[in-house]
């Protein structure tokens, strides 16, 4: 099975970047399906947000599998549509969605964006530009243009965000060993210790749950010491309440939360409250 899957990863095409992109055939051919069906009418004029969850939709029973964008060597824009974490997930989808939204048909934009998000500045220069934090993903993603941080305006509360959980467990990264990529990891981490992060503590999401919208990009924050967000996924309605669409590590597959969000963070005590952003309006005018 092993050499099944090296085999079946290849080179999908030359990218103009710091290397190349690595897609499997079943995700290449996943993406021109998506993008072939949601780009009718009827999918096309949804709001951004309810088309986010029917993108989402087509990823239930996915399988969840962790460090997929983890290959040896210099770093490569992976795309792995057909095993997904909780991250690859989201960027998936809403890479998806900007695709759409945009009428580009083609799997290079979708392949573009994807590097765009991953990425500080949009560009794969390595293992260190590539936003292992979330919160730094949030803040990049926010200050390109491509989505709203909506924390602080929703009530959230300041936050210690201090992330230094790579650094501090080297052992648990294998491209750590190489102190390159250490010192880079480090340096970023500076960078985030001198932001202000706003989160919404779960005691009080009840209290807000009825201003989050389909498609909103819910991150979990945790005690887990100098972390800052163990999980993340898609805000969906279900029955006037929100739920959360996500890769779960629990069951092994892309779902939906049988209860909703407030009660789903109760349930657990690491879990100390969320950190919500909303993808923005796409058009064709926003294509460049």
């Amino acid at each position: 099975m092993m050499h099944l899957r090296i085999f079946l990863l290849l080179f999908c095409f030359p990218f103009l970047s710091y290397s190349q992109t690595v897609c499997n055939l079943e995700s290449k051919k996943r993406i021109e399906e998506i993008v072939t069906k949601f780009q009718e009418p009827d999918y096309t004029s949804l709001p951004t947000g309810d088309l986010i969850a029917a993108i989402g939709n087509q990823f239930l029973g996915t399988p969840y599998v962790g460090k997929t964008l983890e290959l040896p060597g210099e770093e490569q824009l992976v795309i792995n549509l057909m095993e997904v974490d909780c991250t690859t997930f989201v960027e998936a989808v809403l890479a998806l969605t900007i695709t759409i939204k945009q009428e580009a048909s083609d799997f290079q934009k979708v392949a573009a964006t994807l590097e765009q998000m991953r990425y500080l500045n949009g560009s794969n220069t390595g293992y260190g530009s590539r936003l292992h934090y979330f919160s730094d993903w949030i803040f990049e993603n926010e200050k390109a243009g491509r989505l709203i941080h909506l924390s602080k305006s929703l009530g959230g509360i300041k936050s210690p965000n201090t992330p230094s959980f790579m650094s501090a467990n080297p052992n648990s990264y294998s491209q750590l060993a190489d102190p390159i990529n250490l010192a880079s990891i480090q340096q970023r981490e500076v960078v985030l210790a001198s932001r202000e992060m706003y989160f919404i503590p779960k005691e009080k999401i009840h209290l807000i749950e009825n201003q989050l919208q389909n498609g909103d990009i819910v991150a979990i924050t945790t005690t887990i010491k100098n972390l800052d967000v163990v999980h993340v996924g898609i805000a969906v309605k279900q029955g006037g309440r929100i739920h959360l669409m996500h890769a779960s590590s629990v069951s092994k597959k892309v779902e939906i939360s049988s209860l909703p969000l407030p009660e789903f963070l109760m349930n657990n005590r690491s879990q100390t409250g969320i950190l919500v952003s909303r993808l923005v309006d796409f058009s064709p005018i926003d294509m460049k």
